[in-house]
């Protein structure tokens, strides 16, 4: 197995956690840098990161990192994916990738032309448990899919300077939680929807505070999308066919679904994977896809979830200050 390098860019809680999985991967974190610098000699002692870099360009210019984890507000993600695509670098960064369908397309575009994997950290995308349900279905199991519905509310505290809630940050439901939803209803469609209908409430700042989405596809099979922000709700996703349905909580890390029999009412758990390792999954995934042992047949699924997203914000007329 070849050993890979990997840089990392931010020092917040999510970078923590893949540090660790990194670790658990018996990867090497080589290298970080975030905007601060005690934060950033703090973390690389924490972790036993041996280079600590200045900044961004500094990393990009080190021949020795292989790959680069993104861990930056929404709204970075563009500059800094683009920037290290330019400098040789595979990149996986944290969700929402981007921004926009626009921005993604020219990234996609970039690591093709330059034979790089650029990979989004979506965990549903990683965990096995979604592998398992797919053939699971395949198999005839709850027969033909008609309906998928996806819950997901978080409840933030009031703070109009939280980056949750901030405009030129790229807050707000849609990319923050809503990505999650989509990709799990994206999931188990069997087409790209070609109706999409939204309508959304927003937050004092601008932001999308809820939304609710209905998609639909050519084979009119329906989802049905439910987000908020200052609302607590389940992470909760149901896949409906004619003969049963299976039931899913948690599932941004699930590892584990309920299956229930429409005529019998007979009830099946299934267990695939482990939830806790859901950034694990990422790490391994993005070294094998880098290494060629695997393909990166993720990116498919982040591009389509973003044409869904970006045609939802078009809808609401909700543009951020810098696009």
């Amino acid at each position: 197995m070849v050993k890979l390098n990997w840089g990392m860019i931010g020092c917040g809680t999510i970078g923590s956690e893949m540090a660790d999985a990194l670790r658990e991967n018996g990867s090497l974190l080589y290298g970080v840098t975030c905007r601060t610098k005690d934060k950033r000699e703090v973390f690389a002692k924490k972790y036993h990161i041996p280079h600590v870099f200045a900044d961004y360009e500094e990393m990009l210019a080190d021949e020795q990192v292989d790959i680069v984890y993104i861990a930056t507000p929404h709204n970075t993600h563009y500059e800094h994916i683009k920037t290290a695509l330019q400098a040789g670098k595979h990149v996986l960064c944290e969700k929402a990738v981007c921004i926009n369908s626009e921005q993604l397309d020219e990234l996609i575009d970039i690591a093709a032309e330059k034979k790089l994997i650029l990979k989004e950290a979506m965990t549903i995308s990683h965990m096995p448990l979604y592998d398992k349900l797919r053939e699971i279905i395949m198999s005839g199991a709850i027969g033909t899919v008609k309906m998928v519905q996806v819950n997901f509310g978080s409840n933030k505290e009031y703070d109009v300077n939280n980056r949750f809630f901030s405009k030129e940050l790229a807050g707000g439901a849609l990319l923050d939680i809503g990505g999650y939803a989509v990709t799990f209803a994206r999931l188990f469609l069997d087409m790209q929807p070609d109706v999409v209908l939204t309508t959304v409430k927003y937050f004092e700042t601008g932001v999308d505070e809820q939304s609710g989405i209905i998609l639909k596809n050519e084979k009119e099979q329906m989802a049905v999308i439910a987000l908020t922000m200052r609302a607590k709700q389940p992470k909760r996703g149901v896949v409906t066919g004619d003969k049963g349905y299976i039931e899913v909580y948690d599932y941004p890390r699930a590892d584990k679904a309920v299956i229930v029999d429409t005529i019998s009412g007979q009830k099946t758990t299934i267990q695939e994977g482990d939830s806790r390792k859901a950034l694990f999954y990422e790490a391994k995934a993005m070294e094998e896809a880098v290494t060629g042992m695997n393909p990166n047949h993720t990116l498919g699924v982040s591009k389509e979830v973003m044409d869904i997203l970006t045609d939802v914000r078009m809808q609401w007329g909700m543009r951020y200050p810098f696009e």
